[in-house]
């Protein structure tokens, strides 16, 4: 399990063999066997008893922010579970394990998108047959995806070929269902050429920090990508996995644009493009929180779309322990 302190003024300490968490109006004792991690937000203490006994026990303690981001975690010599993860994690590039779990993050992505685009179709009879071929497109692009094999050293260069095919038509019926006003020529980033960009580059730079944290406190190492390859600084496993979240913010956007809720006024112009400034920040940012707080399933589990990233972090995790040395 993992134990999260969140009171303020809570008191993390050990008796025996126990967790005891200590707050106003009550102490909980937690038996050291039944926890995997702890998180301490807020202002929380702990002790150096506690933390010992977490160390002995091969327990992540991994302290947050204010508003839930990791600023350090305590990390225990021993051949632990985080040890196996990042072991696993740094073999992955040269095995069929690694290189379909990353290639899942790909497939996913592109069947969120090809079921996203069905969506807008919905609601826009004028262009079925633009839409209809897009999809054929991008579902026989997943075809080749899926049957992609081998490993990420060899298939590295055919799955981004891949995706970017995937990207420029859904780009392209996403563009095209837009207002001719805002309408854009494709990807870019920095800057973004055009607003709809700006207002996706800034969505995605609000994920990679959710995905990041999930990363961080399930033991995966953000650093450590398999697709994505390892740069000095680069949170190379982050930029794999933010994939399959990536759909959640392309409908935020999508959605503030189509019901006019975008103004001119929101983008500043910078050399060779735009951006978005204070005003279209506040208006985005409130837009992604509701989409943060959005019930989903996950498994038998009902949780808001912001708790789902570190659990599919944490099955991703445990995915990688129960491999072991056997990648």
């Amino acid at each position: 399990m993992q134990l999260v302190i969140n009171s303020y003024g809570a008191y993390l300490h050990k008796k025996d063999e126990l967790f005891v968490i200590k707050t106003d109006d009550k102490t909980t004792p937690v038996s050291a066997d039944k926890v995997d991690s702890i998180l301490i937000s807020t202002a929380a203490t702990i002790s150096t008893d506690a933390i010992s006994l977490a160390i002995e026990r091969n327990i992540d303690i991994v302290f947050l922010n204010h508003f839930g981001d990791p600023i350090g975690r305590v990390w225990h010599s021993k051949l632990g579970s985080t040890t196996v993860i990042r072991r696993w994690q740094l073999k992955a590039e040269e095995t069929p394990e690694g290189f379909m779990l990353a290639k899942g993050f790909v497939v996913k992505k592109a069947e969120q998108q090809i079921a996203y685009v069905k969506d807008l179709k919905k609601n826009r009879p004028v262009m079925v047959d633009e839409f209809n071929s897009v999809l054929s497109a991008m579902e026989n692009i997943l075809t080749d995806l899926r049957e992609t094999k081998g490993n990420a050293a060899s298939q590295r260069g055919r799955v981004m070929g891949l995706e970017g095919m995937l990207s420029r038509h859904y780009f392209g019926i996403l563009s095209a269902s837009l207002p001719k006003k805002w309408q854009f020529a494709g990807r870019s980033r920095d800057p973004a050429k055009d607003p709809f960009n700006a207002m996706l580059n800034y969505g995605y730079g609000v994920l990679y920090s959710q995905v990041e944290r999930g990363c961080i406190i399930s033991g995966l190492d953000p650093y450590i990508g398999i697709l994505h390859t390892d740069n000095y600084n680069k949170r190379s496993f982050v930029f794999d996995l933010i994939e399959i979240f990536r759909i959640n913010v392309d409908r935020v956007v999508m959605n503030l644009f189509v019901a006019k809720k975008v103004k001119t006024e929101f983008f500043d112009e910078v050399p060779g493009g735009v951006m978005l400034n204070k005003e279209g920040k506040a208006v985005l940012i409130t837009a992604l929180n509701e989409m943060f707080e959005t019930k989903v399933k996950v498994g038998r589990r009902t949780v808001t779309i912001r708790s789902s990233i570190p659990l599919e972090c944490h099955h991703i995790a445990n995915s990688m322990i129960g491999k072991g040395d056997g990648v």
